[in-house]
């Protein structure tokens, strides 16, 4: 069940507080009774109308996207760059949940959900975000320490984090390694990085949660079922 007002703005006639004041003036109906209270719920099937016409309620919609290297997370952008919305044409109202850099590559939720997307970024949820990065050099077990226990970024301190060195190449000097942050802060990965002084040479998220990116190549999406987005929210409210 949603409020009832979240429930007008999503369908776009009003905003949310727009949509308050529709009610305390008596001109929302649910199921054709009035309602003059803020804080009503309304159900999925429940038939609601403003000023007497029947609101279109948005299907909830959820996709996974593989994001190419060279893509704008974000819905537009003024530049004329490519976004990550464009590359779902299927669905109108959609905006990414959480940020990929420019050049990071991997998994990115799209959805029309707030409440969903909240959930999704709010770190005290703790919702696994894992990454591979390619780094020039290779960590020291020091260093390994100072990224599980958190680094100061942007002067704030980081969670805790699990490392994980994977691969260690001595002729080109670089190490691949697995982090894995519950966090979305603006560059988050590459910043907790460059704070033990490593450069990122490449970055993707392989990972949200459960959900990887088997059978998506660069470029390609999915919908989420029903059963995907019920188990993120069991993994929510278990933290």
């Amino acid at each position: 069940m949603e409020r009832l007002q979240k429930v007008i703005a999503a369908s776009g006639i009003a905003s949310r507080r727009k949509a308050e004041e529709l009610i305390l003036a008596k001109k929302v109906m649910v199921n054709g009774k009035v309602v003059s209270e803020l804080g009503v719920k309304v159900k999925d099937n429940d038939i609601i109308s403003v000023d007497g016409q029947p609101i279109n309620r948005e299907e909830k919609v959820y996709y996974l996207l593989n994001k190419p290297r060279g893509v704008i997370t974000s819905t537009s952008d003024e530049h004329g760059r490519k976004t990550v919305v464009s590359l779902i044409p299927e669905s109108k109202r959609i905006y990414p949940v959480g940020r990929l850099d420019y050049d990071t590559t991997g998994a990115l939720i799209l959805t029309n959900d707030g409440e969903f997307a909240n959930m999704m970024m709010h770190p005290s949820n703790e919702i696994d975000k894992v990454y591979i990065a390619k780094i020039k050099g290779m960590l020291l077990p020091s260093e390994i320490m100072q990224l599980k226990n958190g680094v100061m970024i942007d002067g704030i301190m980081t969670s805790k984090s699990r490392v994980k060195v994977k691969k260690v190449d001595k002729s080109t000097n670089t190490s691949i390694i697995e982090i894995i942050i519950h966090e979305g802060k603006n560059h988050q990965v590459k910043k907790m990085f460059e704070s033990i002084g490593k450069e990122v040479l490449k970055l993707k998220r392989e990972r949200i949660a459960f959900l990887d990116l088997k059978g998506l190549n660069s470029g390609e999406y999915r919908k989420l079922n029903h059963k995907e987005v019920s188990k993120l929210y069991v993994l929510a409210r278990e933290k």
